[in-house]
């Protein structure tokens, strides 16, 4: 099959205070998401929201699975996609948008026929796909990394200067409720999203890439009072709860796309927590 998927069940903060490593990892890490031939794809029951891939060798078809129960994928639904390999091409029935590394297309509500092509087939597109239902219809928009909203955040005295790209958010494109962009640790800086925070108004799904062979990313979880952690690799994702704070620090600096969806589009929405205060 060209499309694979899998559900995930909502659980509650009591429940993953006794989780174990594989527990905790079972729940909510999403690992081998890049799979060359094939279209594959996590459904949370946190905002029914969809994390996946796309990694095509010739074309790839974006069909509706079966938790969806719609007779195409974005009946009632909304798309956000950054390619994340080699040029690629998504066809938005029947209108082509090229697609270079880390440049985004936002695809809206009621498009029929989504298709996903390789420029080359020695280096193929790998389109990181985000979805959450939706409302209402808007137009589909190309983001590249010119038109993102740039923001400079932290030090390096601190180990955390980033730049955070803002490709699918308000202001830059209309969606119903997803919001997708893109965080650019520099080098010498580990540390993202710190101080930490939550906001119960929407979940978060962390895709973390450009983590150096032998490198690894420690991603921290749970309630701010009650944390985890999780060890990831390169091109691997992990859902964060609405209740979770989700922050990271790797052996390297890297690169992670962020996408959200819930009731609240303000990304300035959020619960912080002082450093001196996590447990």
């Amino acid at each position: 099959m060209a499309t694979a998927y899998e559900s995930r069940y909502a659980s509650h903060p009591k429940a993953v205070k006794a989780m174990d490593t594989t527990e905790l990892r079972d729940e909510f890490l999403i690992e081998n998401i890049m799979q060359l031939g094939k279209i594959n794809l996590t459904y949370s029951h946190y905002d029914r929201y969809i994390a996946g891939s796309a990694v095509p060798k010739d074309t790839l078809k974006l069909e509706p699975i079966d938790p969806l129960k719609a007779s195409y994928f974005l009946e009632r639904r909304e798309l956000g996609i950054i390619n994340v390999g080699g040029k690629g091409t998504v066809i938005v029935d029947g209108s082509s948008y090229d697609l270079e590394y880390k440049e985004a297309l936002y695809v809206g509500k009621g498009n029929k026929e989504i298709l996903f092509k390789s420029q080359s087939a020695s280096n193929p597109a790998k389109f990181y796909i985000n979805s959450a239902p939706a409302h209402h219809t808007y137009p589909t928009v190309k983001v590249t990394k010119e038109k993102a909203n740039k923001i400079e955040l932290g030090s390096l005295e601190t180990s955390n200067h980033r730049t955070v790209l803002q490709l699918i958010v308000g202001g830059i494109v209309e969606t119903c409720q997803l919001q997708m962009g893109m965080t650019e640790l520099k080098k010498g800086s580990v540390w993202n999203t710190m101080p930490a925070h939550s906001h119960d108004r929407r979940m978060e799904v962390y895709f973390y890439f450009e983590v150096p062979e032998d490198q690894s990313v420690c991603h921290f979880m749970g309630q701010t009072n009650e944390t985890r952690h999780i060890w990831m690799q390169n091109e691997q994702a992990v859902i964060s709860p609405p209740w979770s704070i989700h922050s990271g620090s790797g052996t390297s600096n890297y690169t992670f796309i962020w996408g959200m969806a819930g009731e609240n589009l303000d990304y300035g929405d959020m619960d912080t927590c002082k450093i001196t205060d996590l447990k």
